[in-house]
């Protein structure tokens, strides 16, 4: 899915947040904007409604160049969490290479989650994309409110998945943002590399994908 211009040497990778309504994805992609400083980072687009923070959705880009030359970038969105813009969602969805599923941790929003990772899977089939071959790390944002499901029942919960184990988070507080986007990167390079041959045809293996793609000191030079 990544798009690739062999004769400029750039790559071009889209990550997207999931997730039930206020689950907290576009705080998780402002807290990335304060926290991340890659080689470079554009400016973040936020558009915000009364019901939900994204109507169509946020975009960050961040990027980073190898010594061999290639122009790495990433475009971090996310996706509108209510229903009747699923026709949104599945848009956004459309070739994208890895997500971040953000769910809620409160007890009562437990069946919001099934549902929209089950509206996930769906949408994935829609555009193409096996939801089991695909890079997704998964989220519990939220953990700094009262009333919300353990953590040991959540890993148990999820321990016989591929998404295992899901990284716990607060989104407004700041926790669990960067981590979780590591875990993505993690899993993303697997995909990338054997498609692209990331180490053996540009020399950046797994540890630097990560590192330099998700620094979180220095400067921030502007792409």
């Amino acid at each position: 899915m990544a798009d690739f211009d062999e004769d400029q040497k750039k790559l071009v990778l889209k990550i997207v947040f999931y997730g039930p309504a206020l689950s907290g994805k576009t705080t998780n992609l402002m807290q990335l904007h304060s926290q991340l400083t890659p080689e470079r980072m554009g400016e973040l687009m936020v558009l915000e409604t009364k019901d939900d923070r994204t109507l169509f959705f946020d975009m960050l880009p961040i990027g980073m160049r190898s010594q061999s030359g290639l122009d790495l970038r990433l475009k971090l969105y996310t996706v509108p969490g209510q229903v009747q813009h699923d026709s949104t969602r599945k848009a956004v969805l459309s070739r994208a290479d890895g997500v971040i599923f953000v769910a809620d941790s409160q007890r009562a929003q437990q069946h919001n989650n099934a549902v929209s990772f089950d509206n996930l899977d769906q949408n994935l089939q829609k555009v193409g994309i096996d939801i089991e071959s695909l890079p997704i790390a998964l989220q519990f944002n939220k953990r700094d409110l009262p009333d919300i499901v353990e953590e040991a029942t959540l890993r148990e919960r999820w321990k016989s998945t591929p998404w295992t184990p899901p990284v716990m988070a607060s989104a407004l507080q700041g926790y669990g943002i960067i981590e979780t986007f590591q875990v993505l990167l993690e899993r993303l390079f697997v995909t990338i590399d054997a498609e692209h041959g990331l180490n053996c045809r540009f020399g950046i293996d797994k540890a630097e994908f990560v590192a330099r793609l998700s620094n979180a000191g220095g400067e921030v030079h502007h792409a």
